[in-house]
Protein backbone atom coordinates (compact mmCIF):
# COMPACT_ATOMS: atom_id res chain seq x y z
CA UNK A 1 0.00 0.00 0.00
CA UNK A 2 2.62 2.42 0.52
CA UNK A 3 4.38 1.93 -2.65
CA UNK A 4 1.28 2.70 -4.47
CA UNK A 5 1.47 6.01 -2.39
CA UNK A 6 4.41 6.26 -3.22
CA UNK A 7 3.96 6.12 -6.88
CA UNK A 8 0.85 8.46 -6.99
CA UNK A 9 2.69 10.91 -5.09
CA UNK A 10 5.54 10.93 -7.72
CA UNK A 11 2.99 10.82 -10.59
CA UNK A 12 1.13 13.57 -9.18
CA UNK A 13 4.72 16.02 -8.79
CA UNK A 14 5.18 15.00 -12.22
CA UNK A 15 2.28 16.56 -13.44
CA UNK A 16 2.74 19.69 -10.78
CA UNK A 17 6.54 20.61 -12.66
CA UNK A 18 4.88 19.85 -15.96
CA UNK A 19 7.90 19.55 -17.40
CA UNK A 20 10.68 20.96 -15.48
CA UNK A 21 12.72 18.20 -15.14
CA UNK A 22 14.36 17.29 -12.00
CA UNK A 23 14.18 20.70 -10.46
CA UNK A 24 11.63 20.25 -7.83
CA UNK A 25 13.85 17.99 -5.72
CA UNK A 26 16.61 21.08 -6.45
CA UNK A 27 16.44 23.14 -3.15
CA UNK A 28 12.64 23.45 -3.86
CA UNK A 29 11.55 24.76 0.05
CA UNK A 30 7.97 26.47 -0.22
CA UNK A 31 7.15 28.38 2.68
CA UNK A 32 3.10 28.63 3.44
CA UNK A 33 0.85 30.65 5.70
CA UNK A 34 -2.52 32.01 6.51
CA UNK A 35 -2.68 35.91 6.28
CA UNK A 36 -2.03 37.79 9.38
CA UNK A 37 -5.44 38.54 11.37
CA UNK A 38 -7.64 41.30 9.79
CA UNK A 39 -10.25 43.75 10.35
CA UNK A 40 -13.67 43.08 9.43
CA UNK A 41 -16.04 43.52 6.77
CA UNK A 42 -15.19 43.33 2.82
CA UNK A 43 -12.37 42.98 1.65
CA UNK A 44 -10.63 44.11 4.90
CA UNK A 45 -7.04 45.61 6.02
CA UNK A 46 -5.19 44.13 8.38
CA UNK A 47 -5.27 44.97 12.25
CA UNK A 48 -2.29 46.14 14.37
CA UNK A 49 -1.60 42.72 15.29
CA UNK A 50 -1.56 41.67 11.75
CA UNK A 51 0.76 44.18 11.01
CA UNK A 52 3.31 42.73 13.73
CA UNK A 53 2.53 39.72 12.47
CA UNK A 54 3.56 40.67 8.86
CA UNK A 55 6.84 42.15 10.38
CA UNK A 56 7.75 38.79 12.05
CA UNK A 57 7.05 37.04 8.53
CA UNK A 58 9.77 39.46 7.03
CA UNK A 59 12.25 38.43 10.32
CA UNK A 60 11.48 34.93 10.26
CA UNK A 61 12.12 34.60 6.25
CA UNK A 62 14.64 37.46 5.72
CA UNK A 63 17.48 35.30 4.74
CA UNK A 64 15.75 32.09 3.13
CA UNK A 65 16.59 33.91 -0.09
CA UNK A 66 12.47 33.94 -1.27
CA UNK A 67 12.20 34.17 -5.33
CA UNK A 68 8.59 34.57 -5.22
CA UNK A 69 5.56 35.60 -3.11
CA UNK A 70 2.13 34.32 -4.30
CA UNK A 71 -0.49 36.23 -2.56
CA UNK A 72 -4.25 36.11 -3.61
CA UNK A 73 -6.56 38.73 -4.86
CA UNK A 74 -7.65 39.93 -1.32
CA UNK A 75 -5.82 42.64 0.24
CA UNK A 76 -5.24 40.71 3.53
CA UNK A 77 -2.73 38.70 2.15
CA UNK A 78 -1.06 41.27 -0.40
CA UNK A 79 -0.74 43.22 3.01
CA UNK A 80 0.71 40.12 4.94
CA UNK A 81 3.53 39.74 2.05
CA UNK A 82 4.01 43.69 1.85
CA UNK A 83 6.70 44.06 4.17
CA UNK A 84 8.85 40.59 2.12
CA UNK A 85 8.05 41.88 -0.71
CA UNK A 86 8.82 45.91 -0.55
CA UNK A 87 12.01 45.04 1.73
CA UNK A 88 13.60 42.33 0.27
CA UNK A 89 12.38 43.48 -3.29
CA UNK A 90 10.87 40.18 -3.86
CA UNK A 91 8.49 39.97 -7.28
CA UNK A 92 4.68 39.05 -6.34
CA UNK A 93 2.46 36.53 -7.99
CA UNK A 94 -1.71 36.76 -7.95
CA UNK A 95 -3.68 33.43 -7.86
CA UNK A 96 -7.43 32.72 -7.24
CA UNK A 97 -7.91 31.70 -3.92
CA UNK A 98 -10.33 28.79 -4.20
CA UNK A 99 -10.06 25.13 -2.49
CA UNK A 100 -8.84 23.54 -5.52
CA UNK A 101 -5.24 25.30 -5.99
CA UNK A 102 -5.04 24.88 -9.47
CA UNK A 103 -4.40 28.42 -10.01
CA UNK A 104 -2.32 28.85 -8.12
CA UNK A 105 0.32 25.47 -9.12
CA UNK A 106 -0.29 26.61 -12.62
CA UNK A 107 1.53 29.84 -11.91
CA UNK A 108 3.95 28.40 -9.99
CA UNK A 109 4.57 26.04 -13.66
CA UNK A 110 4.48 29.10 -15.60
CA UNK A 111 6.60 31.13 -13.20
CA UNK A 112 9.49 28.17 -13.12
CA UNK A 113 9.87 28.60 -9.43
CA UNK A 114 10.59 24.40 -8.73
CA UNK A 115 13.78 24.53 -7.47
CA UNK A 116 13.70 27.83 -5.54
CA UNK A 117 12.50 28.73 -2.66
CA UNK A 118 8.96 30.85 -2.50
CA UNK A 119 6.12 32.16 0.01
CA UNK A 120 2.58 31.16 -0.52
CA UNK A 121 -0.17 33.12 1.77
CA UNK A 122 -3.25 32.01 1.42
CA UNK A 123 -6.56 31.62 4.01
CA UNK A 124 -7.82 29.26 6.78
CA UNK A 125 -10.12 27.04 3.67
CA UNK A 126 -7.28 27.19 1.56
CA UNK A 127 -4.24 26.56 3.21
CA UNK A 128 -4.95 22.83 3.75
CA UNK A 129 -6.35 22.08 0.28
CA UNK A 130 -2.76 24.05 -0.75
CA UNK A 131 -0.64 21.49 1.07
CA UNK A 132 -2.29 18.45 -0.52
CA UNK A 133 -1.93 19.88 -3.49
CA UNK A 134 2.05 20.54 -3.12
CA UNK A 135 1.88 16.43 -2.38
CA UNK A 136 1.55 16.10 0.85
CA UNK A 137 -1.82 13.83 0.54
CA UNK A 138 -1.94 12.44 4.30
CA UNK A 139 -2.44 15.68 5.40
CA UNK A 140 -6.27 15.89 7.26
CA UNK A 141 -6.74 19.16 8.29
CA UNK A 142 -9.89 20.67 6.66
CA UNK A 143 -9.97 24.27 7.30
CA UNK A 144 -7.42 26.06 9.96
CA UNK A 145 -9.25 27.50 12.86
CA UNK A 146 -10.64 31.34 12.29
CA UNK A 147 -8.60 32.39 15.13
CA UNK A 148 -5.72 31.27 13.88
CA UNK A 149 -2.81 33.20 12.05
CA UNK A 150 0.54 31.88 13.51
CA UNK A 151 1.23 28.82 11.63
CA UNK A 152 4.14 28.88 9.19
CA UNK A 153 4.04 25.79 7.13
CA UNK A 154 7.63 24.50 4.99
CA UNK A 155 7.45 21.68 2.38
CA UNK A 156 10.48 20.23 0.86
CA UNK A 157 10.96 17.82 -1.40
CA UNK A 158 13.80 14.91 -1.48
CA UNK A 159 14.02 12.13 -4.13
CA UNK A 160 10.13 13.69 -5.71
CA UNK A 161 8.84 12.60 -2.06
CA UNK A 162 7.35 15.77 -0.27
CA UNK A 163 8.03 17.06 3.18
CA UNK A 164 5.63 19.05 5.70
CA UNK A 165 7.61 20.96 8.54
CA UNK A 166 4.73 22.83 11.13
CA UNK A 167 5.71 25.28 13.37
CA UNK A 168 4.38 28.78 14.52
CA UNK A 169 5.67 32.04 14.33
CA UNK A 170 4.98 35.54 16.15
CA UNK A 171 2.55 36.29 18.84
CA UNK A 172 0.35 32.94 19.70
CA UNK A 173 -3.09 32.99 17.98
CA UNK A 174 -5.85 32.55 20.34
CA UNK A 175 -6.65 29.40 19.19
CA UNK A 176 -2.95 28.53 19.48
CA UNK A 177 -2.83 29.59 22.91
CA UNK A 178 -5.83 27.86 24.27
CA UNK A 179 -4.65 25.06 22.49
CA UNK A 180 -1.91 25.01 24.55
CA UNK A 181 -3.73 25.94 27.72
CA UNK A 182 -5.35 22.78 27.65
Amino acid sequence: MRSITSLTVFLLLAVFVNGQGGDIDKKTRIYLVRHAEKESGKDPALTEKGMQRSGMLLHLLRDEHLSRIYVTQYRRTQLTADSLRIVMNVDTVHYLADTIGNDLVSKINEKKDWGRTILIVGHSNTIPVLIRKLGITDYIVKELPETEFDNLFLITYKKHIPKLTVSKYGASSAASAKMQKL
